[in-house]
C-alpha cells in the first residue's frame, strides 16, 4: 500500500536563522573578512560613505559593495544609508565593538611579533600634502626608498590630502605618520622638520601685470590685485608688513587650484618654484619679483605614536634624520 507523502511545512523562524548564516559567516575569520571589516571600520569612523572615500581611496559605489558584502556574510543589516543620513543599527554597533576588539588584537600580535623577531610588519599609512611631488630629492623619499627596502614585510600606504586631512588622520589614529606644515606640539606628538619650500609671487599671462616692467610694480600696485590666501605658516621678513595692504579674495590649499586661479588672470599668488617653473617656461605664468619677496614654508614629520606603532615610526623617524 502505498503511503502519503507528507506535507510540506514552512520553515520555522529558527530554521531560517540557521539557514542565513549556513550561507554567510561560519565563524571562521579569512582575509576576505578582514578586508570588509577593516572598511566597516572606516565608514563608522567617518560617519558615513562619502566622508570615507578619502580614507579609504575608493570611490562610494565601491564602498557601499564592501558593506553590502559584509551584511550578506554576517547576515546582518549593519546600517541605514539614504535621506535621513548614515547610522549604524543595534547590530552594526556590536559588530563594530567586536571588529575595534579584533583590529586591537591583530595589531598587538604584530607588535609583539616585531619585538621578538626584530622583522617589522603591518601597515604603515603616511599621509602627505597634495604637491610633496615637487618638492624633488628630499630626506623623506632617502627615508621611504632606505624604509620599504630594509623592511619589505610592511605593506605601505600613502595618501596625498591638504593639510587640514593630514594633520586629522595623524591626530585620530587613522594615519601611522604624516607631513604637514605646523608641526602641532601636542602631547604625545613627535614633530621633525623637513624640507623647506620657496614660494614666489606669479600673475597669469592673462593678468594686465603680466607684460608691466618690473621696475613699476609697486606695493599700490599689488594692494589693487586679487590676492590668494597665504598659508600662516608661510613666512619672510618682509611679509608681515606687505600682507596688511594686500586684497585677500579667493582661497585655495591645492597648488593644483591655487595656479588654476592664477591662469585664469583674475588674481596672483604664491606658488612652489620648483612646480611653477614649467608653466614660467611656456610662457603662461610671470614670475613678480617685487624687491624678491619670497615666502618660505617647512613642512614637518608628525607621529602620535601607540605600542602598536612605536617600532615602525621610530625606525622610520630615525631614518630621516640619517637622511639629512
Amino acid at each position: 500500500m502505498k503511503r502519503s507523502a507528507k506535507p510540506l511545512t514552512a520553515p520555522t523562524p529558527q530554521r531560517k536563522a540557521t539557514a542565513r548564516r549556513s550561507s554567510g559567516f561560519s565563524g571562521q575569520v579569512s582575509e576576505v573578512d578582514l578586508r570588509l571589516l577593516r572598511v566597516f571600520h572606516t565608514v563608522a569612523a567617518q560617519g558615513g560613505f562619502a566622508a570615507a572615500e578619502i580614507a579609504l581611496g575608493k570611490s562610494k559605489s565601491s564602498i557601499s559593495l564592501d558593506i553590502s558584502a559584509l551584511e550578506t556574510r554576517l547576515g546582518l543589516k549593519l546600517c541605514k544609508r539614504g535621506r535621513s543620513g548614515f547610522s549604524l543599527t543595534s547590530e552594526g554597533q556590536s559588530v563594530l565593538e567586536a571588529t575595534l576588539g579584533l583590529l586591537q588584537n591583530i595589531q598587538h600580535f604584530q607588535q609583539r611579533i616585531n619585538q621578538i623577531s626584530g622583522i617589522l610588519s603591518g601597515t604603515f599609512r603616511l599621509y602627505v600634502p597634495d604637491n610633496l611631488q615637487t618638492h624633488g630629492e628630499t630626506p623623506l623619499i632617502r627615508a621611504i626608498e632606505t624604509f620599504t627596502s630594509h623592511h619589505p614585510n610592511v605593506f605601505m600606504t600613502v595618501h596625498s590630502a591638504n593639510t587640514r586631512e593630514v594633520e586629522v588622520a595623524v591626530t585620530t589614529g587613522q594615519a601611522t605618520a604624516g607631513i604637514a606644515l605646523y608641526p602641532q606640539n601636542m602631547p604625545g606628538m613627535q614633530g621633525i622638520p623637513l624640507v623647506s619650500e620657496a614660494l614666489n609671487l606669479y600673475c597669469g599671462a592673462r593678468n594686465a601685470l603680466y607684460s608691466v616692467p618690473e621696475e613699476t610694480i609697486t606695493l599700490d600696485v599689488l594692494a589693487a590685485q586679487r590676492m590668494i590666501a597665504v598659508s600662516e605658516a608661510a613666512t619672510s621678513p618682509q611679509w608681515d608688513e606687505i600682507r596688511k595692504h594686500l586684497s585677500f579674495r579667493a582661497a585655495a590649499e591645492n597648488v593644483d587650484a591655487r595656479a588654476l586661479l592664477i591662469l585664469s588672470g583674475n588674481f596672483i599668488g604664491f606658488l612652489p618654484e620648483a612646480f611653477a617653473k614649467p608653466l614660467v617656461d611656456r610662457g603662461l605664468l610671470r614670475h613678480i619679483n617685487f624687491n624678491n619677496l619670497q615666502l618660505i614654508t617647512c613642512c614637518h614629520f608628525l607621529a602620535r605614536t601607540s605600542p602598536e606603532t612605536e617600532l615602525m615610526v621610530e625606525t622610520f623617524r630615525a631614518l630621516l634624520e640619517d637622511s639629512y
